[in-house]
């Protein structure tokens, strides 16, 4: 399993609902983990069906320090309040933008287990829950960043304290 890279035509499937949770199912998610967790800089935090060729609506996210499973997931409810993220992604590295995203959101998911669970999120974990709905409905964050007229900037290393740094760009 490997994530794969923008422009491929698998980030812009939208995609099936899950009909059953099988133990098939189960090994993709903890192998989307364990993948996820092989990104350290910058730290994979997120990552969907679409980004590893799958055409089913599930992402795993960190959140804190462990990782969870969603399958199915549904916004019921955004807050109005919105704040402006800095955002990369796994599928598009070292291209970072500004996109606009909802500080809270009530959402509804099956975990692997099958249980429904509704969750109301804040700050980073809803911010990182819209990004990953977004790539299970065939978005990548460059199309808000684009729709939001904001601004893109390209990784350039990092300066002598160890902080990253970047350079706006154009796409």
């Amino acid at each position: 399993m490997q994530v794969v890279k923008a422009p491929n035509p698998a980030l812009r499937v939208q995609t099936k609902q899950v009909k059953k949770i099988t133990p098939g199912l189960k090994t993709t998610l903890k192998e989307m983990i364990k993948l996820t967790k092989t990104f350290k800089d910058p730290e994979g935090v997120g990552l969907a069906s679409t980004q590893v060729s799958l055409n089913e609506a599930f992402f795993v996210v960190k959140d804190k320090e462990k990782f969870i499973s969603v399958i199915n997931p549904k916004v019921i409810s955004a807050s109005k309040k919105t704040k402006l993220y800095f955002e990369g992604c796994l599928s598009t590295p070292n291209i970072w933008g500004e996109v606009k995203r909802h500080i809270g959101i009530k959402v509804s998911f099956m975990d692997e287990t099958g249980k429904l669970q509704t969750k109301a999120l804040k700050g980073i974990l809803a911010w990182i829950f819209q990004h990953e709905i977004d790539h299970i409905n065939g978005i990548i964050f460059q199309d808000r960043v684009l729709e939001q007229k904001g601004k893109f900037y390209k990784f350039t290393g990092k300066d002598k304290t160890g902080t990253d740094t970047f350079e706006e760009m154009t796409i």
